[in-house]
């Protein structure tokens, strides 16, 4: 457990304005994080690693791009372009989100999501080796068809090579999918150590045994929601921003899985219900405390980075922290010193 611990980064959500993103990468790299990686909301999800790649040494990700909207031929030229930005410190993460997200606000397609998704993994490699290897452009499968490259169009090889590709995953198809073709695996920050241990994990590692893939060529990309507090007050603040978070997540069929996994589905009926009617101030009280200690790491500093430790020891390549709403930088450096120490109590150098 120590050895492969000792590997584990951690990284947090990286979001300001563009104008302030240098600056606010370097302070992440001063508050000792290992990468930052954008989410998928309300700002283009590229922009901000556009702007701040070359401002530190930071790992930088996209947690996820959502791919459907995107060809392959889009995603490739993002990717390699920031490849090139941060000098190989990049990684692509691809997502699905879901059908009506995709098909009513994208206006883009959905259908057979996990046969799709591994094709655009596999278009976008293609288009990756041809720049890379100066291989013909000649990819036709069922969804996607890229066989036009003349060289104005090519930008050449990179001194790092291409960027890994990593997909996000929850559901049984999905996972197995992403850990037979994708160089990576992001989770869902929706999710507990019982489902990750249980559920994921295994089935990663049979994905990857059945393919004949080593797990030490293969990043895993743990995921947690973290309320760390100091005092009462950012306590009742802080809680109650994870508690509305759980809700919105647990309202998704597709996050269905997870609740399933320990016998709370029947929440997501009162969750969806709360959601339809615009009650989003209650979905969070939908939670037991029993369930919302298994869905958030919260707590004091030292207590969260004791779970970070305890849940993510041993088996995560990375660690994405999701925080509900904005911490102040002094709590951030408290945490991320409690990682550290925890670490060595553990054993861990």
């Amino acid at each position: 457990m120590a050895a492969m611990f000792r590997q584990v980064k951690i990284d947090t959500q990286f979001q300001c304005e563009l104008a302030d993103a240098p600056d606010r990468a370097q302070r992440m790299a001063e508050l000792g994080f290992d990468g930052a990686f954008t989410f998928e909301g309300p700002r283009d999800v590229f922009f901000p690693l556009v702007a701040a790649g070359h401002a530190t040494d930071l790992f930088h990700y996209t947690n996820v791009a959502i791919a459907f909207p995107r060809s392959p031929m889009h995603l490739a030229y993002a990717a390699y372009d920031l490849q090139r930005l941060t000098n190989g410190r990049f990684a692509l993460g691809v997502g699905t989100q879901i059908r009506t997200h995709i098909e009513n606000r994208y206006s883009a397609s959905f259908d057979q999501p996990v046969a799709r998704m591994r094709e655009l993994i596999a278009a976008t490699r293609a288009i990756f080796r041809s720049w890379d290897e100066g291989v013909r452009l000649d990819f036709r499968g069922d969804f996607f068809t890229h066989t036009l490259l003349p060289p104005t169009f090519d930008p050449g090889p990179l001194p790092s090579g291409p960027p890994p590709i990593w997909c996000g995953a929850m559901g049984p198809r999905m996972t197995k999918m992403v850990a037979q073709v994708a160089d990576g695996l992001v989770m869902h920050p929706f999710c507990t150590e019982g489902f990750a241990t249980e559920v994921t994990r295994p089935m990663v590692a049979d994905a990857l045994e059945s393919e004949e893939r080593s797990p030490k060529d293969f990043t895993m990309v743990g995921a947690a929601i973290i309320a760390p507090y100091r005092n009462e007050e950012e306590r009742d603040a802080i809680t109650g921003a994870a508690r509305f978070m759980i809700g919105f997540y647990g309202s998704t069929p597709a996050y269905r899985v997870v609740l399933e996994h320990h016998g709370w589905e029947a929440l997501q009926p009162n969750l969806r219900e709360l959601t339809k009617a615009g009650k989003w101030d209650e979905v969070g009280g939908v939670f037991s405390d029993e369930q919302f200690e298994a869905l958030v790491i919260a707590g004091s500093p030292r207590e969260v980075a004791d779970s970070l430790v305890r849940r993510f020891g041993g088996w995560a390549d990375r660690v994405a922290l999701s925080c509900p709403g904005t911490l102040p930088d002094d709590l951030w450096d408290e945490l991320l010193d409690e990682i550290v120490a925890a670490k060595a109590a553990a054993g861990i150098a």
